[in-house]
This record gives C-alpha cells, sequence and structure tokens, in this order.
C-alpha cells in the first residue's frame, strides 16, 4: 500500500501534464496566443494550481505543445523522409508536414513565435536531417550544387509567410512548392550570387 500511492499520484500528475497539454494545443490551434491560462485550466478540467504545477508560464506550455508536435507530427515525417530512396522527395515530405501544419494550425505556430518557443536547437531537429536529405540529392544531381542549408530555411520561410489566417482554408501552398522544387533542379541553372549570413530559424 505504501509503494501503491505515491504511483498513483505520479500517474495522476502525467495524466494531468498530457491532458493541459493537449487541451492547450487545441486552444491554441482555435484562438492563438489570445487564450489565457485560466481558460485552459477550466477547458482541461483542472484547477489553475494544478495547471501552474506543471506549467509555471505560459511560454512553458507553450513549448511542451511544441514538443508534442515534434513528436507526433514532424519526427514522423522525418524518419518517412530518410527512409526515402529519393532523397528530393523526401526533402519534400519534410517541407510538406511543417507546412501542412502551418495552413491546418497557424493559431499554434503564431503562439510558438510570440513566446520564443522557436528556439535554435528546436530548428536543428529539422533542419540537420533536411540538410542530409538535400546533400543526398546534390549527390545524385537531383538538385543545383550550389544550394545550401540556409537557402532552404528562407524557402520554407517565405512559403509559411504566404499562408492565410486562421479560419481560411488554404491549399494554394502545395503549387508553390512543386514550383520551388523543380526551381531547384539544376538543369539550366543561373548561377547564384554569395551565400549571404544563415537566416534565423
Amino acid at each position: 500500500m505504501s509503494t501503491d500511492a505515491p504511483r498513483r499520484r505520479r500517474a495522476d500528475a502525467a495524466r494531468n501534464a498530457e491532458r493541459i497539454t493537449r487541451t492547450a494545443r487545441a486552444a491554441f490551434a482555435e484562438a492563438g496566443g489570445g487564450v489565457t491560462l485560466e481558460e485552459i485550466a477550466q477547458r482541461a478540467g483542472v484547477g489553475l494550481a494544478t495547471l501552474y504545477r506543471h506549467f509555471p508560464s505560459k511560454e512553458k506550455l507553450v513549448r511542451e505543445v511544441v514538443e508534442e508536435l515534434m513528436r507526433e507530427e514532424i519526427e514522423p515525417a522525418i524518419t518517412r523522409a530518410l527512409a526515402e530512396p529519393d532523397p528530393l522527395r523526401g526533402m519534400s515530405v519534410m517541407l510538406e508536414t511543417v507546412l501542412a501544419l502551418g495552413s491546418g494550425q497557424p493559431g499554434i505556430l503564431a503562439t510558438a513565435k510570440d513566446a520564443g518557443a522557436l528556439t535554435a536547437d528546436l530548428a536543428s531537429r529539422f533542419i540537420e536531417p533536411l540538410t542530409r536529405l538535400m546533400r543526398n540529392a546534390q549527390a545524385a544531381r537531383q538538385v543545383r550544387a550550389d544550394l545550401e542549408p540556409d537557402d532552404l530555411v528562407r524557402i520554407l520561410g517565405m512559403l509559411l509567410s504566404t499562408l492565410r489566417p486562421a479560419g481560411e482554408p488554404d491549399e494554394g501552398w502545395r503549387r508553390s512548392l512543386v514550383l520551388l522544387l523543380d526551381a531547384l533542379r539544376p538543369d539550366g541553372a543561373t548561377p547564384l550570387p554569395p551565400a549571404a549570413p544563415p537566416a534565423r530559424c
């Protein structure tokens, strides 16, 4: 009995943390960063004190929501992309995943940006495998040899900036992505100017 009670408390705490995170994810997707911690606690069916025990600040909760998205959406896509025999297709899978999330859940992307949750270490977990695929595509002569990882970061940023606000369905990014990937092919490529300093992730 003495060991059962602490185990139950830990299990209850883990369930509460997961419930809060999933509720926050849905709330941010629906209403953006304007939703308050009080509203999230109420929606999750927990007391505000319970929420603060797990997440002492809104920024920490937003970061956990982003981590959950990484675990459930982006990391599986990275695994699929790296398993692709065609590295250019693998690059497309990774870019499509982020753009689909940004298009379908723009409130989360805006909330994460405002809260400073899109950190360099988080970005590197995406950019490093994307760079590996880019180098493989260059070795296979599928993309131009002078392409740099920073070029892909800028391209992704450009595409994300074209997405419409929440509530406005937008699949136009799919056409733009195909056009841009075709533009990376080496056939008829014009030499690029020298690379600029890397863009902020």
